[in-house]
C-alpha cells in the first residue's frame, strides 16, 4: 500500500498552474510510478476534496554537463488534478431501495496551495 505523502511530492507553482486554480485544476509533482487512481486517492485523502479528473505527463531527464562530466537530471511526473468546486451530497441506494445521503463533507478548494499563491 502506497502512502499519500509518498505519491504527492510537491505542488508546482507557475503562472500557468495558478491560472488553472480558478477552474479547480491543481498541479503536482508526483512519484514516477504512481497511477492516476493512486494520485486521485492521495489527493482526496490529503486535502479532503472530490477529484473529478487526473491528467498525467512524464518527463525524461535532461542531459546536463559540468566541465568534462556529463549526466542526466532525474525523470519526473506531473499530474494536473481537477477537483469538484461545487460538490453535491453523495446519494446511494441502501438495502430495500431506500435512498441514503453520505455524511462526508468535501472542500471546494485546496487552501494550502491557494494561500501559497496569494503570498
Amino acid at each position: 500500500m502506497k502512502h499519500a505523502e509518498d505519491i504527492i511530492i510537491k505542488p508546482i507553482m507557475t503562472e500557468k498552474s495558478y491560472a488553472g486554480i480558478a477552474e479547480g485544476k491543481y498541479t503536482f509533482e508526483v512519484a514516477v510510478n504512481a497511477t492516476k487512481v493512486d494520485i486521485k486517492k492521495a489527493v482526496e485523502e490529503l486535502f479532503s476534496v472530490k477529484v473529478l479528473k487526473v491528467n498525467t505527463m512524464r518527463y525524461d531527464g535532461k542531459k546536463k554537463r559540468v566541465g568534462v562530466h556529463q549526466g542526466l537530471t532525474k525523470a519526473w511526473k506531473k499530474a494536473i488534478v481537477q477537483i469538484d468546486t461545487n460538490p453535491a451530497d453523495e446519494k446511494y441506494l441502501a438495502k430495500g431501495g431506500k435512498e441514503v445521503k453520505s455524511n462526508r463533507k468535501y472542500k471546494t478548494e485546496i487552501e494550502e496551495i491557494s494561500s501559497a499563491f496569494a503570498n
